[in-house]
């Protein structure tokens, strides 16, 4: 398991690198360079050259990038262009409000994935099993900004029951304490990783259900709701936490758009924000993170898989 787990940490770090140079790069693939970006194109030579001065532009790639790299391992991810902050103590401000909007939605999800999953796999090939199979997809292919109009249409003009807007707290405890603006937001969120997630618990669950360990628990005269919600579902949900892992990209990025269309005061409007005004360090500290969570994500479902699947175990050692 230490074997394991070294090896595992190493890729982690090696595929952060690889994010650090393609992060860097980005950066300057921009037409004209990051000054051009930032100052506009009616900018004179004389600005340009006094802002690559200023934040070291004019020197080599490799310096720049040396200089980058030890930034970030020193925690610094330089500061905004226009809001005159530095880019970690925004984030820090706003990460937490995104993995609220990111978990409540995530909770939601599993809540009704994991039960409509077992309850599908149960009812294979019924009519019922394809008219929810129907809905999943339609819910798996709608984009999650259409997904979140529709929303607002519906539940705030339609039947005006819920706010437009999610909840403009500066702190966590206001969040909260406007809970209902936070419905529409986290229903946004929950129904395309219902689909997802409903999907692979089926397939997990049909899997099961032809192991010789429910045949053996139904000779031994164990009730159907025993074998379905003890043994079943168990040994289901091995694919579904190693989803959540890899799924973390996929929810923060569908949190990124939900942000925007809400007005909800995280991280991804403070990324929307950052690109309509060409503020870098910003949209490149969001996108280090994004990739921070990704590997950390991936690297805990490996570990939590190897933890709940003995065969995960039995393959490692």
């Amino acid at each position: 398991m230490i074997r394991f787990l070294a090896k595992r940490l190493g890729q982690s770090i090696v595929v952060i690198l690889l994010v650090t140079v393609i992060v860097f790069l980005l950066l300057h693939s921009v037409p004209g360079g990051p000054a051009r970006g930032i100052l506009g194109p009616q900018a004179s030579p004389q600005a340009i050259a006094a802002f690559n001065h200023e934040h070291g532009f004019d020197k080599s790639l490799v310096q720049q990038y040396w200089a980058f790299l030890s930034r970030l391992l020193h925690g610094d991810l330089g500061d905004s262009y226009t809001l005159n902050q530095s880019v970690g103590s925004l984030i820090s401000q706003r990460l937490p409000k995104t993995l609220v909007l990111t978990g409540l939605s995530t909770l939601v999800a599993l809540l009704v994935a994991i039960p409509l999953g077992v309850w599908q796999g149960r009812r294979r090939r019924g009519l019922t099993d394809y008219a929810v199979t129907t809905v999943v997809f339609i819910g798996y292919a709608t984009p999650v900004f259409f997904l979140a109009l529709i929303l607002v249409i519906v539940f705030t003009e339609k039947i005006p029951i819920l706010p437009p807007q999610a909840p403009q707290g500066q702190s966590l405890g206001a969040l909260f304490a406007d809970s209902r603006a936070l419905i529409l937001p986290v229903l946004a969120g929950a129904i395309a990783t219902v689909a997802a997630f409903s999907r692979y618990m089926r397939s997990a669950v049909l899997d099961n259900l032809a192991e010789d360990y429910v045949r053996t628990a139904r000779a031994k005269g164990a009730s159907e709701r025993r074998v379905v919600w003890l043994h079943i579902m168990r040994n289901s949900l091995t694919p579904i936490i190693a989803m959540l892992g890899y799924y973390l990209p996929v929810l923060f990025s569908g949190a990124l758009v939900i942000e925007s269309v809400f007005n909800y005061p995280g991280m991804g409007l403070l990324f929307w924000n950052a690109a309509q005004t060409s503020d870098y360090p910003i949209l490149l500290g969001t996108v280090m993170v994004i990739a921070l969570a990704t590997v950390i994500g991936s690297l805990l479902a490996d570990i939590i898989q190897a933890l709940v699947d003995p065969r995960v175990r039995g393959a490692i050692r």
